[in-house]
């Protein structure tokens, strides 16, 4: 299978969509929409889960992590799971379970408990992703069409981020924070009606055989890579550190020999050596990073710093998450004038300039600064990642939609748990190692209030006025010094991500598509 780009002479025009297909792209953003939203309404309701289930700092990262972490691990192997039995049976199925398991954890009596069905979630949630955005690929064969349906399924992420804030408000200001996990039924329900009508099932026509020790090598490759990261980012790089990633590192190469070796591989390997296909996919991976990461300590800050409800936190990310979705729409009839190479790196300057503006505060910045900093960052992130996720579909086969949709997915995945993992663990260690205790607490009151914000903001209500003030001061102040920090690094992804799109994206053809 050739992996090179045609030239212009070569090109056969693809058949348009007509109503049909633009129904079922409405369906298939369903899914989207509600995993973009299950991400957005935790962070609100982290204050919530704090305050009730008393998790420590590191059980609130993995309540955060698990989900994304068991996604990113599975990605690759459900994507060729559904090239094989089929990509919309395959989406079924992922719904039908996010549906009840998302029920068991919004009564979930633990964080370990809602630990666990995180995890599950995350299960599930592997099936959907790379189904959407595979069908996609597999109903619009025009160009220009994919473009824009690829517009519409980025900016369906952004949509749920807006969405998120609100609906999660909403919830969080009457009912208890389970509440946010119930949202999957009612988007879900629809889904599992119409998508049988409306959605055309699709799969490789010769998927050949199902390769589990390539699964279990692609397991072995994440699952120790994100919590060897975690870890030394906690507790430094020590043995279990060095062990992990160890093995995630041998395990990707002996994954990556075997796609080389096998006849049909669940990943052709061949992809990333053409620089657009990589180079858009590790643009994916630092912006995500940044993004997840802001919102971490974003939301936190808005809620336990400045003392604001999690509907009025939710409305002031709202401008910022909107222009994520116009930035999203309007680059489509720009990228297909500009190269990418020029488009990426533009749009991500305004990202920059957001995770600058935040982190030249030293972390003590008004709800407005953060509303103006995120319209910004919203701006160039929306544009990029459309450009970025129409040119991994454009560089790979149909009939391997799903493998490559994964691979696309399980950058933003990974990025998701690195976004936290990283920023999230600076900010945590800042926080443990800035924040001051009054003296006269419990044992029990101390270890709250030194892991997290929220378990301060906990403890502090059950000490007299002056003592809880003067812990609620201290630990706000530890707080934001490590949004400093976390803010700056942000600022560093993003510039990165600017950087690797202006030197890879160089050489992209406007017609380019794979031989199918």
């Amino acid at each position: 299978m050739s992996t090179s780009l045609p030239t212009r002479s070569t090109v056969i025009p693809a058949t348009k969509v007509g109503k049909r297909g633009w129904a079922a792209l409405t369906v298939l953003m369903l899914p989207v929409l509600l995993v973009s939203v299950d991400n957005t309404v935790l962070n609100f309701a982290l204050p919530s889960i704090s305050e009730d289930l008393t998790p420590s700092g590191t059980q609130l990262l993995w309540m955060i992590d698990i989900y994304p972490l068991v996604l990113a691990g599975l990605l690759v192997s459900m994507g060729s799971l559904g090239d094989r039995i089929g990509r919309r049976r395959l989406l079924l199925i992922g719904s039908a379970g996010f549906g009840m398991v998302s029920l068991g954890a919004a009564f979930a009596p633990s964080i370990e408990m809602l630990i666990v069905a995180r995890a599950i979630l995350g299960f599930f949630g592997a099936m959907l992703m790379p189904s959407t955005l595979s069908l996609i690929r597999n109903i619009f064969q025009d160009r220009d069409q994919r473009r824009l349906a690829i517009a519409v399924w980025a900016s369906g992420f952004a949509a749920g981020s807006a969405l998120g804030p609100v609906i999660g408000g909403l919830l969080l200001e009457h009912l208890w924070w389970g509440s946010v996990f119930l949202i999957a039924v009612p988007v879900l329900v629809p889904l599992l009606i119409l998508a049988p009508f409306l959605v055309p099932e699709s799969r490789d026509p010769h998927p050949g055989r199902f390769d589990v020790l390539s699964i279990v090598l692609s397991l072995v490759t994440m699952f120790p890579l994100v919590y060897g990261i975690k870890h030394a980012a906690t507790e430094g790089m020590d043995l279990i550190a060095v062990i992990c990633l160890a093995i995630a590192l041998s395990a990707g190469v002996a994954f990556a020999r075997r796609q080389f070796r096998v006849d049909t591989p669940m990943i052709d390997m061949s992809l990333f050596r053409i620089p657009q296909f990589s180079g858009a996919i590790v643009v994916n991976l630092l912006s995500v990073i940044a993004l997840v990461g802001g919102l971490f300590f974003v939301t936190q800050h808005l809620q336990l710093v400045l003392g604001m409800s999690p509907l009025a936190a939710g409305f002031a990310l709202l401008p910022g998450l909107i222009t994520m979705i116009v930035a999203g729409l309007v680059i489509v009839p720009i990228a297909s004038r500009v190269r990418p190479s020029i488009v990426v790196p533009a749009a991500l300057a305004f990202s920059a300039l957001g995770y600058g503006s935040i982190a030249s505060t030293g972390g003590d910045i008004s709800a407005m600064g953060i509303a103006v900093c995120f319209v910004a960052l919203g701006l160039g992130i929306g544009a990029a990642e459309t450009v970025s996720n129409e040119l991994v579909l454009a560089h790979a086969p149909a009939a391997k939609a799903g493998a490559a949709s994964a691979v696309s997915e399980t950058a933003y995945e990974l990025g998701a748990v690195l976004g936290t993992a990283t920023l999230g663990t600076i900010l945590t260690a800042s926080y443990r190692n800035a924040v001051v205790l009054p003296d006269g607490l419990s044992a029990e009151q101390s270890a709250a209030a030194s892991e997290t914000l929220g378990g301060a903001v906990s403890v502090a209500g059950e000490l007299p006025t002056s003592v809880g003030a003067t812990l609620l001061e201290s630990a706000r102040v530890a707080f934001d010094s490590g949004v400093n920090v976390a803010a700056w690094v942000g600022f560093g992804l993003i510039v990165l991500a600017g950087v690797v799109g202006a030197l890879s994206l160089r050489n992209v053809r406007e017609s380019s598509e794979t031989a199918q």
